[in-house]
């Protein structure tokens, strides 16, 4: 028997987010913001947050500083029941990270600084710990900068274990969508990106051509195309899966948590149309509160919403 449904190696910091901010912002001026929240950043730690309290047994191993933004953000995964058992916390120089979101309504710049989440390497990660899983997700493969030399042998490992492997790359702020990627995509069951990052990842202008070119080394691709729902392509077959309709407080995280309803449903067997449709909803739940894991952590909203929808597996 496995030890966890899932196992996660990525980045840990948390987010600052400041609403509303006008679109123009000009040099050496104060400008006021309408409200601000600290909330759980990162993707791989929103994603293991949620996972978590859907019920899904996971182990994350991350990186964070001894610092008291690091203090934070392990703190909020340990209520989630998060296993940390094989996470690092620094006690030297080295500082959490940290993401500034500037919110101008229906759009946001993105400010991080890394800080220690380029330090992590794949030394650091215990091998036998992550093949305690079924599954393993790596997110934020761009900001992983310490993992890539090791990465392809490590998928390699992983798939020999007999593990399925999902990915999600999030933005690469460089915008040039190469290097480790490729060896990795033969490696991966299930690609998790936006529209924006088939186009990207592919080299193509649509996503439908994007995925005609995944499509030939990833065996399922789900697409989060926001408030349109998603897209699942597995292998010649495409179908589109209808949005969960909400009146949004704040996308932050929304993905991340798409993410994390679709492979819930993964890892208990569910067939991938069943998967998007539990992705719709936990990324619909997202949006009521600020920040990825917010709705997650009022336990109210939470139990009151997945109660109200479909969920293809129990919580």
């Amino acid at each position: 028997m496995a030890r966890f449904d899932l196992t996660i190696a990525g980045e840990v910091n948390l987010d600052l987010i400041l609403y509303g901010l006008p679109e123009a912002i000009p040099l050496e001026r104060e400008i006021l913001a309408s409200n601000f929240e600290l909330t759980l950043g990162s993707s791989s730690a929103i994603l293991a947050h949620n996972l978590s309290l859907l019920g899904v047994q996971t182990g994350f191993v991350t990186r964070a500083g001894g610092d008291e933004m690091g203090r934070i953000a392990m703190e909020r995964l340990a209520e989630s029941r998060v296993d940390l058992s094989r996470a690092i916390v620094s006690d030297g120089s080295s500082k959490t990270g940290v993401t500034i979101l500037l919110h101008h309504g229906a759009t946001r710049r993105i400010l991080t600084y890394p800080g220690i989440m380029f330090e992590m390497t794949c030394v650091d990660l215990d091998l036998e710990y992550l093949c305690s899983a079924r599954h393993f997700h790596l997110s934020s493969l761009y900001l992983q900068r310490g993992l890539h030399a090791g990465l392809p042998e490590l998928f390699r490992t992983l798939k020999q274990r007999g593990l399925t492997i999902s990915l999600d790359t999030n933005d690469d702020p460089d915008d040039r969508w190469d290097g480790v990627l490729d060896e990795l995509l033969p490696y991966v069951d299930l690609l998790l990106p936006n529209e924006d990052e088939v186009r990207r990842i592919a080299g193509r202008e649509t996503v439908e051509a994007g995925l005609g070119v995944l499509g030939q080394q990833v065996p399922l691709i789900a697409v989060k195309c926001g408030s349109r729902g998603a897209l699942i392509q597995e292998g010649s077959k495409r179908m589109k899966v209808p949005p969960v309709h909400v009146t949004p407080v704040d996308t932050i995280g929304a993905g991340d948590s798409f993410n994390a309803g679709f492979l819930a449903a993964w890892v208990r067997g569910a067939d991938p149309e069943a998967c998007g449709q539990a992705g719709n909803i936990t990324g619909a739940l997202s949006t009521l509160r600020p920040g990825g894991t917010e709705a997650f952590r009022d336990r109210a909203l939470r139990e009151e919403f997945l109660g109200q929808h479909a969920l293809p597996f129990a919580l």
